[in-house]
């Protein structure tokens, strides 16, 4: 375990892609999506089978979201009942129309979050100084994502059916050889610039046994920090990663005692977008079915202004 002590040292001793596309970038590791990236990634389509990742808002089995957050408040402004009670008239010829407002944490749900969403001391991604997340990031906004879309190739690695568990345990470490050995089972071969989708388990967890059993003790599994998984992360040029998870990451770091450290050597050092809470149960059925792991893939923030993630609806095409 690298004692809490020495983590300054351990992030400072890191890889970092600070000014490798420049002092303005605000992408990160979407600059790696080149065309040639994307024309390649086509080849992973090869039935033309189509899975969305985004959980249902507003399920009937409750929300999973992270302590200190409500649920998505969903409220109709105008129905049936708006004309029967006669505080609006049809439209000229007769139409009607239904309305309605939310009001939700951008990180609700299933998600993205902005590279500028969390920061170590007073740096975020690229150097900026922290003092630009006040009232909105005016740096490494949701925004700059949107206009890239995180999009290419991508691996689901189902890790939980690799070790024959219908979901890790709470607190399970993802160590990096469990990824390369989850994909030699799978017989996937994980190019430069992947996108990388973990699959625990947790999410099924959580639906069967509801909401305060899975935060009895809030320790979700994953991967975590090690030299070795940053570095590979960073030699692979992954473009992005996501979970089932709130987090991503195992929350309760085994090797620094820390919480959710990859958030400072993933996000903030290289600039590696996060994506949470995908729902990978129907994907990686189909994937054992069919034996196919990889797929073309697009997940796109919407372009909130200063917003520190975005709600996502992920889309894979096989």
């Amino acid at each position: 375990m690298v004692d809490t002590m020495n983590l300054e040292d351990a992030i400072k001793k890191a890889p970092y892609n600070w000014d490798k596309w420049g002092e303005n970038d605000e992408i990160g590791t979407l600059n790696y999506l080149t065309k040639d990236v994307i024309l390649k990634a086509k080849n992973a389509i090869r039935t033309g089978k189509i899975f969305t990742l985004g959980l249902m808002i507003g399920s009937d089995k409750g929300d999973l979201v992270s302590p200190g957050r409500i649920t998505t408040i969903h409220l109709s402004t105008q129905d049936e009942g708006t004309y029967n009670v006669g505080k609006k008239s049809p439209l000229i010829g007769g139409l009607k129309f239904a309305d309605d407002m939310v009001v939700m944490y951008l990180q609700g749900s299933t998600h993205v979050d902005a590279l500028g969403h969390a920061w170590y001391g007073d740096k975020l991604y690229n150097g900026y100084d922290a003092k630009t997340t006040i009232g909105g990031l005016s740096k490494g906004s949701i925004a700059s994502l949107a206009s890239k879309s995180i999009s290419g190739r991508a691996v689901l690695l189902d890790v939980a059916a690799y070790k024959k568990k219908e979901f890790l345990e709470p607190g399970t470490q993802i160590t990096l050889q469990d990824l390369l050995e989850t994909a030699r089972f799978e017989k996937i071969e994980i190019e430069k610039r992947d996108i990388i989708l973990i699959r625990t388990g947790s999410l099924k967890r959580y639906y069967q046994v509801g909401s305060s059993e899975y935060f009895k003790v809030f320790n979700e599994p994953g991967i975590t920090y090690s030299y070795e998984i940053v570095k590979w992360f960073n030699d692979m040029e992954i473009v992005s990663y996501g979970a089932d998870t709130l987090g991503s990451e195992q929350t309760i770091s085994s090797a620094t005692g820390t919480r959710s450290p990859l958030h400072i050597f993933l996000l903030r050092n290289l600039g590696i977008p996060i994506q949470e809470l995908l729902w990978l149960e129907e994907l990686a059925e189909d994937c054992s079915q069919d034996g196919q792991y990889d797929f073309f893939y697009v997940c796109t923030p919407l372009k909130f202004l200063g917003g520190t993630g975005s709600p996502v609806n992920p889309v894979v095409i096989k």
